[in-house]
């Protein structure tokens, strides 16, 4: 990409049905005090404006904890992980309350959505999340989404609702990622030190450098600046581009709609948007089940490129369903060899293991246009 595109302030052209904006708990809370209400009235104004003019509008909330330690009059945030629980549960009805009292004064009704990671990595709670979301968006209903930390054992020590947004945006298949952070968006380096730092308008969601310039040991790495370039790269899998940019702008979200280069556009093209799924597929850190495969099989993905047919599968661990993501095992070593999307359920895999493809009717009693177990480019190879 050339410095003119990198760096000029080029008008965008959008073309956008259906949006995702995603506000980050620096920018909800006060100061330490509980929510910043004016700050989420000025942001529910611009969305309610939206979704008026027919627009569908998704909203990824933080800010569930932040509340909930001020509605227990606590000192500080909680260190262990009931506490915090507990606060995101007690903070939860206040986050959703100001929310709906914000949206529903310019007509707009919402909804509350409570997810894990679980719920959109396994394929038949992803199916039902997608049902009732895409349900609320055909009612006209605006649905706020924030992650269940109430539940959950390790997304409040490790998750981020960035990568959460984009999940959403990837299964609703939205035509813009918005992330609202307390930055204009991606510098070149940290602005607050370096007055030659430049910000970056547009660039590949793929870009390499960005990993450079904001990682852990890179010169943006404290800002939080890593999970939103990761979760560009996750909305890219679905051909969603985002925008990271400074929620404190006035009408930011109207604005960038309307093709305003506010922030940092990152996107995509096809050879990316392979390479981001696979990166995908390779971050999972909960699989569903496993593949044992022969050296044969094992020789064919890891040094051919080739998909996994079930002839060279000779065992079936786990329960899942189909497109869930499971781990391929080489059978003498143990060794993990890669990640994939499978295309038989646990059931059916097992009875079409180390049968050739041709035998596949008589075995599932169906015409059956399926004939690999997982293709390559649903696989990323970890060997």
């Amino acid at each position: 990409m050339s410095d003119e595109t990198r760096y000029a302030a080029l008008p965008r052209d959008f073309n956008i049905r259906r949006v995702v904006v995603k506000i980050g708990s620096s920018l909800l809370t006060n100061n330490g005090r509980g929510l910043d209400r004016t700050a989420i009235y000025g942001w529910a104004k611009q969305i309610a404006h939206l979704h008026n003019q027919g627009m569908e509008v998704l909203l990824v909330s933080s800010g569930a904890v932040a509340e909930g330690v001020v509605r227990m009059n606590l000192d500080q945030r909680p260190k262990k992980l009931a506490a915090l629980q507990a606060c995101a549960s007690i903070g939860q009805m206040g986050l959703i309350e100001t929310w709906w009292s914000a949206l529903i004064q310019h007509g707009v009704q919402s909804a509350q959505l409570l997810l894990t990671h679980d719920d959109l990595s396994h394929r038949r709670r992803y199916l039902n999340t997608s049902g009732a979301l895409n349900k609320l968006i055909e009612w006209r209903v605006l649905p706020v989404i924030n992650e269940n930390d109430t539940i959950t054992v390790d997304e409040i020590k490790f998750g981020d609702n960035d990568t959460l947004g984009a999940m959403a945006a990837a299964m609703v298949q939205a035509d813009l990622y918005i992330i609202l952070t307390d930055q204009d968006g991606v510098f070149t380096d940290n602005p607050r030190e370096n007055p030659e730092a430049k910000l970056i308008r547009q660039e590949r969601a793929m870009a390499d450098y960005l990993f450079d310039i904001a990682g852990d040991g890179g010169k943006l790495g404290r800002g939080g600046m890593l999970t939103k370039i990761r979760a560009a790269r996750l909305a890219a899998m679905s051909g969603c581009p985002t925008v990271i940019v400074s929620g404190a702008t006035d009408d930011v979200i109207t604005r960038i709609v309307s093709g305003e280069p506010l922030g940092t556009l990152l996107t995509i093209n096809n050879t990316d948007k392979m390479i981001a799924k696979k990166q995908w597929l390779a971050a999972h850190l909960r699989m569903a089940g496993s593949l044992v495969v022969d050296a044969g099989a094992a020789k064919a993905l890891v040094e051919n490129n080739k998909s996994l047919l079930p002839v060279g599968v000779v065992e079936v661990r786990g329960d899942f369903d189909e497109r869930d993501v499971v781990e391929i095992i080489h059978q003498d070593s143990g060794e993990r060899l890669a990640v994939g999307q499978v295309n038989f359920s646990s059931t059916e895999a097992k009875r079409v293991a180390r049968e050739r493809t041709e035998h596949f009717d008589k075995i599932l009693g169906s015409s059956e246009e399926r004939v690999v177990m997982v293709h390559r480019d649903d696989m990323a190879i970890l060997a």
